[in-house]
């Protein structure tokens, strides 16, 4: 390509990548009039939107993880809805039946009615409550971006992220994600609780009559331009070596036996892959065009913890997937 052209095209990237700039700290700072004392979550959640991926909320009721979804929605500018998943859901339930219908004639035809993952923002509220069989419905959807009823394909509308949770607590009548489904997920990302500071202010704040008027910071067209740039911007040799070294280093037969003797099974390439989306996204969320090793070693645990697995020995010592995770990213230098 002449050397005039490529500075043409890194003009337009540029000009891009300011107006992306600018939606997303407005966003952000809307989602942050809202929800209090949840800075990373947010941040996290931004990035595995910004990133075109799936994530999964782990914590205790009462955190406000309904109220980031809806938020999300409302500030992203998209169709959002909740699904509470229980042991009867069933998959007609989330992705749509077929109905026979008679017309004034008499003449029978079958309709197909749109389950509720026809949304952009789909919240799984407990996703682990619901049977192996509606998970898999869900999570197959989720990363074919279409279902299928009847022998017919219906497209999912675009974007079309989920973003589920699940109580780390109440394990009874629950049914865990397989391994396989968990890494559907680009993200895990723990919901904790607020400190004493940011408790107060949601006492005074969400107690009260007065209720923010949320505005919205870009349109759903908007968000997918965005998730092309995130895809468009770069990223140096360096950054991507580190990724390397940090999954590859999570792996038994490829890391330091130090680390690896205490892993069953480590992540895989699709790891690696969400982590070079990730840290180029929080570069953006964080208002910068280049992802840092900074940025590698802030979405190492919620990328990689939910894609490997401890021994048994390992978890009798006390052993933990964060602390092994640490452990690597210290290695980086």
């Amino acid at each position: 390509m002449p050397e005039a052209n490529m500075t043409t095209l890194e003009a337009a990237i540029l000009r891009q990548a300011e107006t992306a700039l600018d939606r997303v700290a407005a966003a952000r700072s809307a989602i942050g009039s809202v929800i209090f004392g949840q800075a990373q979550v947010v941040e996290e959640t931004l990035v595995t939107l910004l990133s075109g991926g799936h994530g999964l909320l782990v914590g205790v009721p009462g955190l406000a993880k309904t109220k980031l979804v809806e938020t999300l929605g409302l500030v992203l500018g998209l169709n959002a809805r909740r699904v509470q998943f229980t042991p009867d859901l069933m998959p007609a339930d989330i992705l749509g039946s077929e109905v026979l219908e008679e017309t004034a004639d008499h003449r029978r035809s079958f309709r197909f009615v749109h389950g509720p993952i026809f949304a952009q923002l789909l919240m799984a509220d407990e996703i682990n409550r619901a049977s192996p069989r509606t998970q898999s419905a869900l999570l197959q959807a989720m990363q074919e971006q279409h279902v299928s009823v009847a022998g017919e394909r219906y497209d999912l509308p675009q974007p079309f992220h989920v973003l589920a949770t699940q109580n780390p607590l109440e394990q009874e009548g629950t049914y865990p994600l397989p391994e396989a489904q968990l890494d559907r997920f680009l993200m895990q990302i723990d919901v904790l609780y607020p400190d004493r500071k940011a408790e107060k202010q949601i006492l005074i704040e969400t107690t009260g009559d007065r209720e923010v008027a949320l505005k919205v910071a870009m349109t759903a067209d908007e968000l997918m331009a965005t998730q092309r740039l995130v895809r468009r911007l770069p990223i140096g040799d360096s950054i991507v070596e580190s990724i390397l070294d940090l999954v590859r280093g999570a792996r038994p037969g490829d890391g330091d036996p130090a680390i690896t003797q205490h892993v069953a099974w480590g992540p895989g390439p699709r790891a690696a892959q969400a982590l070079m989306l990730a840290t180029r996204a929080r570069a953006l969320v964080d208002g910068r065009l280049s992802p840092s090793r900074d940025d590698v070693a802030a979405l190492a645990v919620p990328v990689l913890k939910h894609r490997m697995a401890l021994t048994f020995a390992a978890r009798a010592e006390g052993e933990t997937i964060p602390g092994l995770i640490a452990k690597l990213i210290e290695r980086l230098g």
